[in-house]
C-alpha cells in the first residue's frame, strides 16, 4: 500500500569557493606550485608578478588596489565570500626570509606519476578518472590502499558532487590493481598476493593451484607459519609444501617498492622551515620558488571600460564583459584562497610548535601526546581543516625533516602522572625487544609486564598492536635456535 510522508533533513552544501579552498589546503608546496602555474595558463586575468624594488613594489601595490576596488565596488565583494577583511586583494606574497631549502638530489619519476600515466591511457569519463586519481593519491609507501573505498566515494560526492556506484568503483580499483606494478592498490597482503598469483603465467600450474588454495582457504595458517597444519589440511608432502611456499614468497608483498621511485624515496621538499635564532623559533613557508600572482593591469582596464559603457554595450561587448567578469571573479577567488591557505598553514604550524616545544628543544623522547582536536581547539578551527593541512606536508627543523603527522599521537599516563606519547612507548618497546635473549624472547604479556614495571600502564593487547605496527613478529617467530 502506497503512502505519502514528509521528512525534514539537513544537508551540508559547500560553495565552489569553499571546495577550492579545501583542495588548496591539501596540496603540498610542489603540488601548489604546479596548481598556480596551471591557473596562470587558463585565466588571462592572472599574471605572474616579477621581482621589483621595494619602493616600486609599494607604489604599484597602492595603484593596483585602487584599480581592483573600483570595478569591484559595483558587483564584486570578496569579503562577502571569505569574511577576510585583512585579505590583500591584488597579490599573494611569499616569505620575506631569503633562506631557501637546497635539495640534496634531483627528484626522479615517482610511482604516483607512473600510475597516473597508466590511468590516463584508459578511456574513462571525468568522474571515473577523478576516482582513479583519488585511489592512486591515497596509496601508502608500500603501495596499499588503506582507506575504505566507500569513504573516497563519500568525499567525491561531498566535495566534487560526483556520484559513482560502488560496483563501478570496485571495477576501477581492480583495473588499477593490475597496473604496473601488479598488485598495487591492494587493500591487504592477501589480496595483493592473490592478484599477482592469478596474473602469473610463469609458475607451474599445479603449484599455482596449491598456492592459490593456501592463500584463499588457509591464509591464517600460512601467515603464522603453521607448516604442519598446512601439510595435514592440504595433504601435502614436504617437497610440495616447500615449493608452494617458495612460489608465494617469490611474489612482491610491497608493490609500492621496487625499481620505480616512490614519493618517500624522492628528495623531500619541506613545506615549512623552522630555525632557532637566539632563543626563538622562527617559522617560514618554504615558498621561494612559488610564482607570486597578481591581477593583470591591462585586463582590468579593459574590464573597467566595458563596464562603463553601460546600456550602450552591443552583444559582442556583453559577451566580452561576461567573460572578463567570470575570469576576474575567479582570479580574485584564487588569490584569496592562496592567501588564506598560507595564513592557515602558518597558524597550524605555530600551534604545533608551541605544544611540542620540548621536542624541538630536546628530541623525540620529549614528544607529547597530541591529537588533531587539541590543535583545532587551540586555534578555533575544524578538525577536518587540521587534517587537510597535516596530510602529506613536511617541516625542516633543528631535529631533522618530519612529516607533520609525526607530531600527532595518543598517549598514556605514567605512575608519576606524566602523559607520554605512544611513539615514546613504541621506542621503548623496540629497545626491550632488541635487548631480549633471542633463545627466550618475551611474550606480549611479559612485554606489558616490563613496561608496567617502568610505570607505563599498558594492556597486553596494546603491546600486541604496537608490536605489529613496529613490524616485529610474535615471540615464537623471533626465537632463535
Amino acid at each position: 500500500m502506497l503512502s505519502l510522508s514528509q521528512r525534514l533533513t539537513q544537508q551540508q552544501k559547500l560553495s565552489p569557493q569553499q571546495i577550492q579552498y579545501q583542495k588548496l589546503l591539501q596540496l603540498n608546496t610542489l603540488a601548489l606550485e604546479q596548481r598556480i602555474k596551471t591557473e596562470l595558463e587558463i585565466n588571462p586575468i592572472l599574471e605572474e608578478e616579477m621581482e621589483l624594488t621595494q619602493e616600486q613594489d609599494d607604489k604599484d601595490k597602492e595603484d593596483e588596489i585602487d584599480e581592483v576596488n573600483d570595478p569591484d565596488n559595483e558587483e564584486f565583494e570578496l569579503e562577502d565570500y571569505m569574511n577576510d577583511d585583512d585579505f590583500d586583494h591584488e597579490r599573494v606574497n611569499r616569505s620575506n626570509d631569503e633562506e631557501t631549502f637546497q635539495p640534496l638530489a634531483p627528484s626522479r619519476s615517482t610511482l604516483y606519476e607512473h600510475l597516473l600515466s597508466q590511468l590516463r591511457l584508459l578511456d574513462l569519463g571525468d568522474d571515473m578518472t577523478l576516482l582513479g586519481e583519488e585511489i592512486i593519491g591515497n596509496l601508502n609507501s608500500d603501495g596499499y590502499l588503506k582507506r575504505d573505498l566507500d569513504e573516497l566515494l563519500e568525499e567525491l560526492e561531498l566535495f566534487e558532487h560526483v556520484v559513482i556506484d560502488h560496483e563501478k568503483a570496485e571495477e576501477l580499483l581492480s583495473t588499477i590493481q593490475h597496473f604496473d606494478p601488479i598488485g598495487i592498490a591492494s587493500r591487504n597482503l592477501q589480496e595483493c598476493l592473490l592478484i599477482q598469483l592469478r596474473a602469473s603465467n610463469d609458475a607451474d600450474r599445479y603449484l599455482k593451484y596449491l598456492a592459490q588454495k593456501m592463500l584463499e582457504e588457509h591464509y591464517d595458517d600460512f601467515t603464522k607459519r603453521r607448516f604442519e597444519a598446512l601439510k595435514q589440511k592440504m595433504n601435502l608432502t614436504d617437497e610440495s609444501l616447500k615449493k608452494t611456499i617458495e612460489l608465494i614468497q617469490s611474489l612482491n608483498p610491497k608493490p609500492g617498492e621496487g625499481n620505480l621511485e616512490t614519493a618517500e624515496l624522492n628528495q623531500i621538499n619541506p613545506d615549512f622551515l623552522i630555525e632557532k635564532i637566539d632563543d626563538n623559533y622562527i617559522i617560514t613557508l618554504n615558498d621561494k620558488s612559488m610564482p607570486s600572482v597578481t591581477i593583470n593591469r591591462q585586463y582590468l582596464e579593459m574590464f573597467d571600460s566595458k563596464k562603463k559603457k553601460g546600456r550602450k554595450k552591443n552583444s559582442r561587448d556583453k559577451e566580452t564583459y561576461k567573460f572578463l567578469r567570470e575570469k576576474f571573479e575567479s582570479a580574485k577567488w584564487f588569490i584569496a584562497c592562496i592567501q588564506q591557505r598560507r595564513e592557515t598553514l602558518l597558524k597550524i604550524m605555530q600551534a604545533i610548535l608551541e605544544r611540542q616545544y620540548q621536542f624541538f628543544e630536546k628530541g623525540a623522547k620529549y614528544l607529547k601526546p597530541m591529537i588533531y582536536k587539541d590543535i583545532a581547539e587551540a586555534i578555533n578551527m575544524d578538525i577536518s581543516t587540521i587534517s587537510r593541512v597535516v596530510n602529506g606536508k613536511y617541516v625542516q627543523n633543528p631535529m631533522g625533516i618530519h612529516e607533520l603527522k609525526y607530531f600527532f599521537s595518543e598517549g598514556l599516563s605514567t605512575d608519576s602522572g606524566e602523559e607520554v606519547s605512544n611513539k615514546h612507548i613504541k621506542e621503548r618497546l623496540k629497545e626491550i625487544i632488541d635487548e631480549e635473549e633471542k633463545k627466550k624472547p618475551y611474550s606480549d604479556d611479559k612485554l606489558a609486564e616490563l613496561l608496567n614495571d617502568e610505570g607505563i600502564h599498558i594492556a597486553r593487547r596494546t603491546v600486541a598492536k604496537y608490536r605489529e605496527q613496529l613490524k616485529v613478529p610474535v615471540a615464537r617467530l623471533r626465537k632463535e635456535l
